[in-house]
């Protein structure tokens, strides 16, 4: 089996010591050493630290969550006022080469395949746009020979006759492929690590290309290296200890900052979600108190970053979180192949647990005395 810290002979190396910094910082966290006294010393702070950061995760905190939520708000309030952004994804293939245990679009798992067309993608994002939001997340499954980079940049062309706003959420690439890319109209790239402990990594990534962990870990790298305006981070929580990924996703944000200080950066916190053929996989240890905790750690330790809520979670949780840390979240949300234009051709990723139209977030966020933004950049060829 491929060693999961062996590049394969298409996968570019770039000099970064992010990953070894990182990992170094996850390695010596034990959460236990951090007292009652440490967190009360952090929400006193102005200027945290890396120990500050791991205070906030500790058990300790989960007795000052309230304290946390009142310093969460004080500081999305302060950053980012009222404004919640507002994003859908759409996913253009689920066909797949790894094999990723916690995936419904993993490869040897009985679900009805499907890629669009490029009529079909044209479709599905007049669809999207009428609703009136500006911003798309474009997504596909693993593997370059389903959804091959000129395809996913015919995609991102397409995109920009009707959004604002162009991101991706696909496999890995190269630095000169992220390139391309952004020529034809992409913004931002998210990669989400899932998990930053390289042994469950390899235990539940069992092939293909995203079963090499550092070459995924430096995609945010590479992609502003490309040219991208930003970068989006994010562990899949429950599936390792959610306290140690949740700090190597804040660490390796901050550390790619402050190599790339004019990144837009952006973290989500889902957590596992159950999947076709798959019932039981569920967040091991991550309840809603738990997550709330880390979500208010990030944008205590990360003030100026966007952080994300996604349609996993339940939405009287995400109604609760937008008012407290959160400035953005997905609306009217579909994680399957062609539905938004109400004919489905292929199955979905994951469960998701607030199905709400864009109409009924919007109202949400109006009842919530917050405005929903639906683009703050506009693309410049």
């Amino acid at each position: 089996m491929q060693d999961c810290m062996e590049y394969m002979p298409h996968m570019q190396e770039i000099k970064s010591e992010i990953l070894d910094k990182v990992l170094a910082q996850v390695q010596n966290y034990d959460e236990s050493r951090y007292s009652a006294k440490d967190v009360e010393n952090t929400l006193n702070s102005t200027h945290l630290n890396i120990e500050n950061l791991k205070a906030l995760l500790s058990s300790a905190a989960e007795n000052f969550i309230e304290e946390l939520a009142l310093k969460s708000a004080k500081l999305k309030k302060k950053y980012f006022g009222n404004s919640i952004f507002l994003f859908t994804p759409l996913y253009l293939s689920n066909y797949c080469n790894s094999k990723c245990v916690y995936c419904g679009f993993q490869k040897g798992n009985k679900i009805t395949r499907a890629k669009l067309n490029k009529d079909e993608i044209h479709k599905e994002m007049q669809a999207i746009a009428k609703s009136g939001l500006q911003e798309i997340l474009i997504l596909t499954g693993e593997g370059r020979e389903y959804a091959s980079v000129e395809y996913i940049a015919s995609a991102c062309r397409i995109a920009r006759e009707y959004f604002k706003v162009v991101g991706v959420e696909i496999y890995a690439l190269n630095e000169d492929e992220y390139k391309i890319l952004h020529e034809n109209g992409c913004d931002y790239v998210t990669i989400f690590q899932e998990t930053y402990n390289p042994l469950k990594y390899s235990k539940i990534h069992l092939d293909g290309e995203k079963r090499i962990f550092s070459y995924r870990f430096n995609a945010q790298e590479r992609a502003l290296r490309a040219g991208m305006r930003g970068v989006a981070f994010g562990a899949l929580l429950g599936i390792d200890d959610f306290r140690k990924d949740a700090l190597a996703t804040a660490l390796h944000a901050h550390f790619l900052q402050q190599v790339y200080p004019h990144a837009e950066i952006s973290i989500s916190i889902p957590r596992l979600r159950p999947i076709i053929n798959n019932a039981k996989i569920s967040s091991k240890d991550v309840s809603e108190k738990r997550l709330f905790q880390v979500l208010c750690a990030y944008r205590i330790f990360l003030p100026y970053a966007t952080i994300v809520i996604s349609s996993r979670e339940r939405k009287g949780f995400r109604d609760e979180v937008v008012k407290f840390g959160v400035n953005k979240m997905s609306a009217g949300v579909s994680v399957g192949i062609g539905e938004h234009q109400g004919n489905k051709k292929g199955d979905e990723q994951f469960e998701i647990s607030d199905k709400r139209s864009i109409d009924e977030i919007l109202t949400m966020l109006k009842n919530s005395n917050l405005q929903a933004v639906m683009s703050d950049s506009i693309y410049v060829e």
